[in-house]
């Protein structure tokens, strides 16, 4: 087949690139170029390095070159798949983010998607993609869109609303965590031992609080097997990638009591991780203070630990670009590479990625972004319809994706008054008066002003 032309906006990225870079280099039926853009220069030019290394070694099956792009136009002109993976604004900006709203009581684990964080990060983000859809219009048209960057709904509703014939999807690996889950369930029922691409699981949602309904191996129902699972387990919990407790250390990681606490109330098993889960419903469940946070047994993710984290990561690329470490060859476990073989045509995969609402989800406006599955074939994406959620579980999605989209109606007609009624009408904000409300998100948006300025009014 042809060589491709992936533009890579964000190609500096510390983490997705070299798991991207590595995947591709194992698979043995794609070549062509990777055409890194990011504002940090010097980090898209080390990842052009370890690229290039990762590509030289005898274990690699493909041939890429890893080039940098000086402007965003030279990275899209002829290519024919867009991925997007940025940081918008610093760790100073996410530090108000996460951290700002700890002073009234409001707690998040993650800050990134839903929450006082996430309308906040939408408010920065959203005014970058509208340039990035025009830029792609202009000089990819016909390229697909992969987004990876948080708020995940927002930023693939910024680029249909700027550009509606963008072939746009974001993808996120949440889902495949829950999927594991289900392994570890089927192999406690019957001894089998199965991987999550083995089994089939209707999802629906949106990003970060998506959902499984139905789930089967073979000729077995797993969610059948699920209320005894649960009932062994819930008090303790279960961490299908470790230790139980490994959420005492690892600050990505929990013990499912979340998951199994919505599976008792709705029906239906929350397909993402506890971090994320519990910032999408009423602040007094999970999120209450610290100490609920440890009953439920999962990690507030600390600005802190994310500036510390990509210390390492720095010093990490660094030393791969410059040959003083080993860069280490095996499958991440992501599906972006094996989304690309189905774009091409080399098969048909089937996947979860947020798409607009076309009536694959059921009860959520049409054009919304929702998560389902879709089927990846030679050119085309087609959004697979999923069962209809039970009802109170819906009223949950439901409102989380009403604030999304009136969230991005705010930014895009830079108002205030409706960005300010998105943040309100968060679930993490119910315990707010209004008055607090209105001078958090004040003092929010003075705190990222910077990156709000050349965008929205005054306040």
């Amino acid at each position: 087949m042809r060589p491709i032309k992936i533009a890579y906006i964000g190609g500096g990225s510390k983490l997705w690139a070299r798991s991207f870079m590595q995947d591709l280099a194992l698979d043995p039926d794609l070549s062509g170029e990777v055409a890194l853009y990011d504002i940090d220069v010097p980090a898209a030019e080390r990842n052009r390095e370890i690229g290039t290394r990762i590509h030289r070694k005898p274990e690699a099956r493909s041939e890429f070159v890893y080039t940098v792009a000086g402007t965003l136009a030279e990275a899209l002109t002829g290519a024919d798949y867009v991925l997007i993976s940025i940081l918008p604004g610093t760790f100073r900006e996410m530090r108000s983010d996460v951290h700002a709203p700890e002073a009234y009581g409001v707690y998040q684990s993650v800050g990134d998607t839903a929450g006082p964080g996430g309308v906040l990060r939408a408010m920065r983000t959203n005014p970058i993609y509208e340039g990035f859809a025009a830029a792609i219009r202009e000089h990819c048209p016909e390229a697909w869109v992969l987004n990876l960057t948080n708020p995940m709904s927002a930023c693939v509703k910024t680029l249909y609303r700027v550009f509606p014939e963008i072939k746009a999807f974001g993808c996120c690996h949440e889902v495949f965590h829950t999927q594991e889950l289900l392994c570890c369930v089927l192999r406690e029922a019957t001894g089998v031992e199965a991987g999550r691409r083995d089994i089939w699981t209707d999802v629906s949602g949106v990003n970060h609080f998506t959902w499984i309904t139905g789930a089967r191996y073979r000729d077995v129902d797993l969610m059948a097997l699920l209320p005894e699972f649960v009932e062994r387990h819930f008090q303790e919990g279960f961490n299908e990638a470790g230790p139980v407790d490994d959420y005492l250390t690892n600050t990505f990681a929990y013990a499912n009591r979340v998951k199994m606490d919505l599976w008792r109330r709705y029906g239906a098993l929350g397909a993402a991780g506890d971090r994320h889960l519990v910032e999408f419903v009423n602040n007094a469940w999970y999120l209450r203070d610290p100490e609920t946070v440890r009953k439920w047994k999962f990690a507030l993710t600390t600005v802190d630990w994310r500036e510390e984290n990509q210390a390492r990561q720095i010093a990490d690329s660094v030393a791969m670009a410059q040959g003083r470490k080993d860069i280490p060859l095996r499958p991440s476990g992501e599906e972006l590479v094996r989304i690309l073989r189905g774009l091409v045509g080399l098969e048909t995969v089937v996947t979860n990625v947020n798409f607009p609402n076309r009536g694959q989800m059921p009860g959520i406006p049409l054009g919304s972004i929702v998560e389902t599955n879709c089927v990846f074939t030679h050119g085309a994406v087609s959004p697979v319809t999923a069962p209809p959620l039970p009802l109170g579980a819906l009223a949950l999605v439901r409102r989380a994706s009403d604030n999304i989209d009136l969230t991005c109606e705010g930014t895009a007609e830079r108002d205030m008054d409706k960005l300010f009624a998105a943040f309100l009408n968060q679930p993490l904000c119910s315990t707010l008066t209004m008055e607090d409300a209105r001078a958090l998100f004040t003092q929010m948006c003075r705190d990222t002003w910077e990156y709000l300025e050349p965008y929205y009014p005054k306040l």
